[in-house]
Parts: structure tokens; C-alpha cells; sequence
């Protein structure tokens, strides 16, 4: 059965280190054996946790599997250097410190479902796929899935960690905003209009009774505010954050605070909730009114 190499520079990262060290001579027959019947023994061991070890196909998943999970540990380990990798696999452990690195790193970009619960316990059952080593693929993209899916629980542990200390309801719902850059714009707006209360969801009532002052309607006022807030955070959730703001994060918070001004004017007049509701949806269509609350008020 053949686990581990291939003929190219597209497969997994094990089987570059391989190739390559093979090819340069730096690995012998007999040590690549040595590696293929460990890697043999650890597919048995995962196919036998997971899957059925007596199925063949299943076998074969398995070890692609456990190639998929080894390059994932080996590029952590080596930081992609193959002749420090190589040393790793040569090592009296071999494949076993690679696999749980690899398999720590899943676990912990993992999205943990209230659903059904996956195949591989702590691990994501797609992410794991993705990470898995098919022969027919020409190209493995398990590094690259496993960057977007590090890069989104960075995402979720940042607008989980505003919500719990910048909102008086810190019960973090990640399906209540779809962007971390609206969690935060929430949090700048209220803060900025309140003079720095926690976010409640009042504050459609609550505008008609604050006065806005002029020096609010600037972007170095907002930037202000958004630094304000930022450092309060540990040093590095607030750089992630920084990182994942866009060009258009400022600009959109002035313009909605233009709209809360125009719509506390529609409120001072006494305007009809349906024509509050209509104002606000048509301001909202022409340039999204970021960190304005959409919650509904029952």
C-alpha cells in the first residue's frame, strides 16, 4: 500500500520531506521504511479509533488522513524548513509528535457545533477533509484550509471577547452578527453617543434624549473612540482586530452618526414608528448604517 510518497511537488508537506530527502539522497531505504511502517501502524490506530480497520477503503482513508495531519504538524514544528522536518520524522517518536501537533491545531480552530456531534470528537469532520490527503487531489490545500479556519476562530474568540466586556448582555450569539467589524462598530457608536455605557439594546429610545455634539462628526473623533476601546483588550486580540478592520470602518461609522442625527430629528418631531422604520430602511440600502443596532423591539 503506499502511504506516504508521491511523484511531485504538489502533495502533502510529509511527502515533499520525503521526496526530497529521498531524492538527495539524505534518507535511505531503510529509514524510509522505517517511516512508511510507522505511518502504517498509525493509520491502523486511527482507522481502528474512527473508521474500521478490517475495510480497506477505510484503511486507505485513514492513512490519508494521517498524512494530511502530519504535514499540518510538520510545517508548525519546522516552520516549513524540510531539513529541520526530515529531523523531526528521524527522531526516536517519528510521526508521533507531528500527528498530535497536527491534530492539537484542529481541535483548536474546530467550530464546536450544538448539533450533531462529529465523527472525530474535538475535531471538525469538513475540516478534517480538507485536511486529509487524497492520491487523486493534485494539489494538497490542507495548510491553506487550516489558515481560514485559525483565521475565522480568531475571528469568533475576538467578537466573543468585545461581547462579553463591552455589552451589559454578554451571552455571546455568533449567528447575531455576521462581522466582527459590526460587533465593534456597535460598541464604538453606543459608547461614543452614551458617553461610555455598556451596549444595551435601547438605543433607538434613547437617542432622542442625548445631545450630539458637533465634534463628534469627524472621523479623528471616531478613530479616537475605536483606539479607546481596543485598548482595553489584551495587546493581542486588539492587534487581530486592527488587522481585520477595512478601509471603510471609519467612513461608515460617520455616516451613520449623519443618519442618527437625522433620525433623532424624526423622533424629536414626533414622527410615526412605520415612517421611523422607513427612513431607517432607506438609509440603510443607500450605504450600510454600520454599528446602528438591528435587534427587534418588542
Amino acid at each position: 500500500m503506499q502511504l506516504i510518497v508521491r511523484d511531485n511537488q504538489q502533495g502533502p508537506f510529509l511527502s515533499k520531506v520525503i521526496y526530497q530527502a529521498t531524492a538527495d539522497g539524505t534518507l535511505t531505504a531503510t529509514q524510509l521504511a522505517q517511516i512508511k511502517c510507522k505511518a502504517v501502524l498509525m493509520s491502523l490506530k486511527f482507522a481502528d479509533k474512527f473508521y474500521n480497520k478490517y475495510k480497506m477503503h477505510l484503511l486507505e482513508q485513514a492513512a490519508h488522513d494521517v498524512i494530511g495531519i502530519v504535514s499540518l504538524g510538520l510545517i508548525a514544528l519546522s516552520e516549513q524548513d524540510q531539513q529541520k522536518a526530515l529531523q523531526l520524522l528521524m527522531a526516536p517518536e517519528g510521526l508521533i509528535k507531528p500527528f498530535q501537533k497536527g491534530w492539537s491545531m484542529l481541535a483548536t480552530v474546530s467550530r464546536k457545533s450544538n448539533g450533531k456531534a462529529s465523527l472525530y470528537g474535538e475535531v471538525d469532520e469538513q475540516l478534517l477533509s480538507q485536511i486529509s490527503s487524497p492520491p487523486e487531489t493534485e494539489e494538497w490545500l490542507g495548510w491553506q484550509a487550516y489558515q481560514q479556519a485559525l483565521t475565522e476562530h480568531h475571528r469568533l474568540h475576538a467578537m466573543k471577547l468585545l461581547r462579553q466586556q463591552f455589552y451589559q448582555r454578554q451571552v455571546f450569539d455568533e449567528f447575531e452578527h455576521f462581522s466582527l467589524e459590526e460587533v465593534l462598530a456597535e460598541i464604538v457608536l453606543y459608547r461614543a453617543l452614551t458617553g461610555g455605557d455598556k451596549v444595551k439594546e435601547d438605543l433607538r429610545k434613547r437617542l432622542r434624549q442625548i445631545t450630539l455634539a458637533e465634534h463628534w462628526f469627524s472621523e479623528t473623533y471616531l478613530v479616537m473612540q475605536t483606539e479607546a476601546i481596543l485598548c482595553e483588550l489584551p495587546s493581542d486580540n486588539a492587534q487581530a482586530i486592527r488587522q481585520d478592520l477595512g478601509q471603510h470602518f471609519v467612513p461608515a461609522l460617520l455616516r451613520t452618526l449623519h443618519f442618527c442625527r437625522d433620525y433623532q430629528l424624526l423622533q424629536k418631531a414626533d414622527a410615526s414608528p412605520e415612517k421611523l422604520d422607513a427612513f431607517e430602511h432607506k438609509h440603510g440600502l443607500q450605504s450600510p448604517l454600520l454599528g446602528w443596532p438591528h435587534y427587534l423591539e418588542l
